[in-house]
């Protein structure tokens, strides 16, 4: 096995290998930034707090191009794909040129590959990729549904869009509401107020519109 052959196989198994890992810690990452948008909101309220601090004087400077070129040689994909396509075009060229031009082709093929196809693509294919799963933790402050009437405690199953999937779980009207003598009917629209994942379980109350005392 010569060297061009050499790079195009391993150039062409480390792409494959890095695109089959990347699907599959697809489905981590959906449950990894679930986590996080359950946060959503605490991460609203301090970012106010940050803003107010930047005007104290710190500040996010842009990284330089130099960085960002640094950072892209660094990348196990950048250097597959020029050995994938240098050792392709290393392969075609022997058969009409001499070393070192053949080496010379060989390498600015690489990158061509690398800046023209690969890079293309791969980006392309990111664009697609599905918006992160959420939790029951992200739902709070969201709209839900009454799916029974809630019973003299206050409490009832409730619905809610979670992500494109409609998810039940057991609604306890807010403490504020029991004492108004609030009473949800079937189909009455609620809001999230607090949410216990592990039990199924949440806090709700009355869109102010739809309050109706008993």
């Amino acid at each position: 096995m010569d060297a061009y052959t050499f790079s195009l196989a391993l150039g062409a198994t480390g792409l494959v290998v890095m695109g089959l890992r990347g699907l599959g810690s697809h489905g981590h990452g959906h449950s990894q930034a679930g986590h996080h948008g359950g946060h959503h909101g605490a991460g609203h309220h301090q970012a106010g707090h940050h803003g107010h601090a930047g005007d104290h004087g710190h500040h996010h400077e842009t990284p330089s191009h130099s960085s960002h070129l640094i950072w892209t040689l660094a990348s196990p994909r950048v250097w597959f794909s020029v050995l994938a396509g240098g050792g392709a075009v290393g392969l075609a060229a022997k058969s009409f040129l001499a070393e070192p031009f053949v080496a010379g082709m060989a390498i600015a093929g690489g990158l061509l590959f690398e800046r023209f196809v690969v890079s293309p693509v791969w980006n392309f294919l990111l664009r697609f990729e599905s918006r992160p799963a959420l939790t029951l933790e992200s739902a709070v402050m969201e709209e839900a549904r009454a799916e029974t009437d809630f019973d003299a405690k206050g409490q009832g199953l409730i619905s809610l869009d979670l992500d494109g999937q409609v998810v039940q779980l057991l609604g306890t009207l807010t403490i504020d509401d029991r004492r108004l003598g609030v009473r949800v009917k079937r189909g009455s629209r609620l809001r999230i107020e607090e949410v216990d994942g592990a039990r199924n379980r949440c806090v709700v109350s009355f869109v102010h519109e739809e309050l109706l005392k008993g």
